[in-house]
């Protein structure tokens, strides 16, 4: 049998480039080696037996839309075999009485690789499996979920992303689909169970589902648990603050048992309850609100009972232990004795409700926060319960097995953090974590034996598609994962979203973002994280995000349309909107620094922060209202700017910022010379001097560099005694004469050939008067096609120290861009050196 485990790998330093296609059976190319699944004249048809679980019959319903969508045809359900040989998938269950039995019966099957599995299938092709047809292709599972999993494997190898509703990720036509002749399976998954909290919903997911669904209802579900079967998942802890999963909608929980989801409740929510189930419940029944065992044991007994007995039917994992209400920690002074006998009084009423031995009933214990202590301190649960541990919120490990020591019976698990609320600031909006930490940790747990359960905060579930996607997998089969192969997992992941022209890149910008974003969490960055002084720290890490930006959006304008609102999602939208906060904290860092120096250029950092903030709102909006028809309204409304706690409410407010008036204003500009020059923007200059006529005006953007100066009226000639001019300071370190060089716009002798003139001195000293065009002759120069004339003069500074250079105009139409004095360092470069360092003097 050709069987292996998708993505198998060997912790290898050096590795194939190519083990991660292994798994792939589907293919548009026909070869000798495939079966025909779909083409043009070939009608494709599911085998499915009557008596067929409701869940699998929906997992088979979806295949068909997602056949449709793939090809442009629905395949028609069968539930007798037919007699003709067109393409065939039979579907279904060992041991169900399905035709699958039956093929076993053939010893076409080899029940071995499926029987007393869990969440086990196989895909193969199978010749002659009834009389009248040839071949077929075999979707077997060894249990409900086992047969899921196969039939949406099979439905991501014809190209449906299971992001295809969460992110929008599009579905390529293909008129051709074959089968690579073979048996496939992933084998059983290491972690028993696997799956994610929605956590912290509240404006974002919260309103979202209001907006879309009406609620957190079974309709909203639908789609998680859905989701959570094309990954590979198969348990839920459900939005809980102001939520009831059970109650909310009745709908809800045989829907998940229906569609094969294990329930869970959050590490503080006990007996398969709701918080939010215990405030209605109390104010139904007029009973007193008091969640304390010690004082309230009937209430609480009775409360408790009431969760076993409306979800005794259903597949469940019961959360026992007690925290205090509100997810906090329970009244100092609470001892283990007590805590050890609500668990024994909960496995009572577990016994009673469903009439089994209480060990019959999956059962988890949560050691988050102070639990831990208590469990430290000595606390122990019945040997069947699986002890889950934490990570300290924030993505770190906090207490794994003794390998030492004899290990509990009932396994462990791990509850680990995408997202969190809670001090010093919440991190709720945007992924920030990288998978190379998250494969670290949850390898370093899977090595000690943590193996039953594997959940994850994900928050508001977007935007952490990419790291859910990385989590299931990994819980599925840690071992395929080593410190090597992981980018080639998010290349690989990025292929599957958006075709493999770009998935090198956007593999890149995945990996990327989220190490920036673990730096510091966009919630905890401010004006004051990096250093403005010593290494240039903040103008740095400004820079590689708008780096990382600027490659986003060129790949946002080469997809192809029909891709941008799910690459806007996945790719663009959470590094633009980061590159946009750190370019906003560095304008409100440098507004604080020359505000406080009473520099005037404060406030042109003021009014940048102001623009930085509305375009976050801009870009929320387009994710909110604009993208994908607006379907993801109030996803993206967490807070993020403005924290000073974590309880602030939800709403980004605007970082303080100072203007600094002209009558504060005591300091004005000096260039520094360094590095044997001296580089000047026109517009940069410390006095102006216009007169009741003619004023001075900068041109922005005018030029090669940053802007053009020039006089107005541009029909305005200066009169003798006009003194149209303007001044620059600078900080000479060397002596001597010196070439300085305007780089003005190439303006004509439009004045009769007379040219046009301008003086250049330097501290009240004789002028040199320069006439830079008035030879011009019709020919074509090469200062034409550079756009720019280049004119220099001679000048000699004696001393060292601070000096006056007055550039005074004697013709209108000339347009000053930029100065370079050469002091004996300066290199030749097209568009001439960056701008000298500004330092600043008081007024004389």
């Amino acid at each position: 049998m050709n069987t292996f485990s998708r993505y198998s790998l060997t912790f290898l330093i050096v590795f194939s480039c190519t083990f991660l296609k292994a798994q792939s059976f589907i293919t548009s190319q026909k070869a000798d080696n495939v079966v025909i699944l779909k083409e043009k004249s070939s009608p494709l048809s599911f085998l499915v037996s009557n008596g067929t679980d409701a869940g699998i019959l929906r997992a088979i319903t979806n295949l068909q839309v997602d056949f449709e969508k793939v090809t442009g045809e629905k395949p028609v359900i069968l539930n007798q075999k037919p007699n003709s040989s067109s393409p065939l998938i039979i579907i279904g269950t060992i041991g169900t009485n399905s035709a699958i039995d039956d093929l076993v019966k053939a010893k076409k099957i080899d029940a071995k690789e499926l029987k007393g599995k869990n969440e086990k299938f196989s895909i193969a092709n199978i010749k002659n499996p009834f009389t009248g047809v040839d071949e077929a292709i075999v979707i077997a599972g060894s249990d409900k979920r086992g047969t899921i999993y196969g039939i949406y494997e099979l439905s991501r190898q014809i190209g449906v992303s299971p992001w295809y509703y969460w992110a929008d990720v599009p579905v390529k036509k293909k008129e051709n689909l074959y089968f690579v002749k073979g048996n496939y399976t992933d084998g059983e998954p290491a972690v028993k169970y696997r799956g994610i909290f929605l956590n912290d919903e509240a404006p974002a997911l919260s309103g979202w589902s209001k907006a879309t669904f009406g609620g957190f209802n079974s309709k909203f579900y639908e789609k998680v648990f859905e989701l959570l079967l094309r990954l590979k998942a198969n348990y839920i802890w459900p939005a809980m603050w102001g939520s009831a999963f059970y109650d909310d909608d009745p709908a809800s929980g045989p829907l998940a048992n229906e569609m094969g989801i294990v329930m869970g409740t959050s590490h503080h929510e006990p007996m398969a309850l709701a918080q939010t189930d215990w405030h209605r419940y109390i104010k139904k029944n007029n009973l007193p609100n008091i969640w304390d065992y010690t004082k309230n044991k009937e209430v609480l007994d009775q409360f408790w009972k009431s969760g076993i007995v409306r979800s005794k039917s259903w597949e469940k994992l019961v959360t026992v232990g007690m925290r205090g209400d509100g997810d906090e920690a329970m009244s100092e002074g609470t001892n283990i004795a007590l805590l050890e006998n609500i668990v024994k009084e909960q496995r009572k009423i577990i016994a009673e409700v469903t009439q089994k031995k209480p060990e019959k009933t999956p059962q988890v214990w949560a050691l988050y926060k102070e639990v831990q202590d208590y469990y430290d301190q000595g606390m122990r649960v019945p040997d069947d319960v699986t002890l889950l541990f934490c990570d300290d919120n924030w993505g770190n490990v906090r207490k794994l097995p003794d390998l030492t020591k004899p290990l509990h019976k009932g396994g462990y698990g791990m509850y680990y953090h995408f997202d969190y609320v809670g001090g010093p600031r919440n991190s709720k909006w945007i992924n920030i974590s990288p998978i190379q930490r998250v494969w670290e940790q949850m390898n370093l747990t899977y090595s000690h034996g943590v193996d039953k359960i594997w959940i994850v905060n994900v928050g508001d579930l977007k935007p952490m598609e990419f790291p859910i996607s990385f989590f299931l997998d990994m819980a599925w089969n840690p071992k395929k994962f080593n410190s090597q192969n992981l980018f080639e997992f998010t290349q690989k992941w990025a292929a599957d979203q958006f075709g493999t022209k770009h998935a090198k890149e956007i593999a890149r910008l995945l990996n990327t973002y989220p190490k920036f974003n673990r730096r510091v969490t966009p919630e905890m960055l401010d004006s004051t994280t990096y250093s403005l002084e010593n290494y240039n720290e903040f103008e740095t890490v400004v820079n590689d995000y708008e780096n990382l930006a600027l490659d986003a959006y060129r790949i946002y304008n080469d997809i192809p349309t029909e891709y941008r609102d799910a690459y806007f999602q996945l790719v663009l939208y959470p590094i633009d909107a980061c590159s946009n906060l750190y370019e906003m904290y560095y304008a409100q860092a440098k507004n604080k620094k020359l505000a406080a120096e009473k520099n005037s250029m404060a406030n042109a950092y003021a009014d940048k922060v102001k623009v930085y903030f509305e375009r976050d709102s801009i870009l929320q909006n387009k994710y909110n209202n604009e993208i994908s028809g607006g379907k993801w309204t109030h996803i993206m409304d967490q807070m993020r700017i403005g924290y000073k706690a974590w309880h602030d409410t939800p709403k980004n407010i605007l970082p303080e910022i100072s203007y600094v008036s002209e009558k504060d204003q005591v300091k004005r500009k000096v260039f520094a010379e360094k590095e044997g020059y001296v580089s000047i923007e026109a517009e940069d200059f410390s006095k102006v001097n216009n007169s009741e006529k003619i004023h001075w005006e900068v041109i922005p953007d005018f030029g090669k560099t940053k802007s053009g100066i020039t006089t107005f009226p541009q029909n305005k000639y200066p009169a003798q005694n006009e003194n149209i001019f303007v001044e620059y300071e600078i900080d000479f370190v060397s002596t001597g004469e010196f070439n300085v060089e305007l780089l003005l716009a190439p303006t004509l002798n439009f004045n009769s050939n007379k040219g046009l003139r301008y003086e250049i001195s330097f501290d009240g000293g004789k002028p040199q008067l320069v006439n830079f065009n008035g030879k011009y002759r019709g020919e074509l120069g090469k200062w034409q096609a550079e756009h720019l004339i280049h004119s220099s003069t001679k000048h000699t500074i004696s001393k060292a120290g601070k000096h006056t250079m007055r550039f005074r105009v004697l013709d209108p139409g000339i347009v000053l861009e930029k100065i370079l004095i050469d002091t004996g360092g300066l290199k030749t470069t097209y568009l001439g050196a960056p701008e000298s360092e500004i330092i600043y003097h008081d007024k004389f």
